[in-house]
């Protein structure tokens, strides 16, 4: 059986639907960098803090708890590719 709280390539590549949550430690965020934010960090889910899948009827939902680390290697990795 599959360990659904860690990345799994075979599992990520069923995935229908996409969450977001926000850790407390990530405290108060705009509207658009949450926006940002939650894009960047599904476009890499490999390199999420925490990660979770749910199975469905037709695939998995991937859910991501956004923390002060990943946006600290969001913004890094911003920085070197600008």
């Amino acid at each position: 059986m599959a360990d659904y709280t860690k990345y799994d390539a075979r599992v990520d590549s069923l995935v229908i639907e996409s969450r977001t949550l926000w850790d407390a430690s990530v405290g108060k965020l705009s509207e658009e960098d949450k926006t940002f934010l939650a894009t960047m960090v599904h476009r890499s889910p490999a390199k999420a803090a925490k990660i979770a899948y749910w199975r469905s009827h037709t695939g998995f939902t991937r859910e991501i708890t956004v923390t002060a680390d990943d946006i600290a290697r969001i913004y890094d990795e911003q920085m070197q590719t600008s």
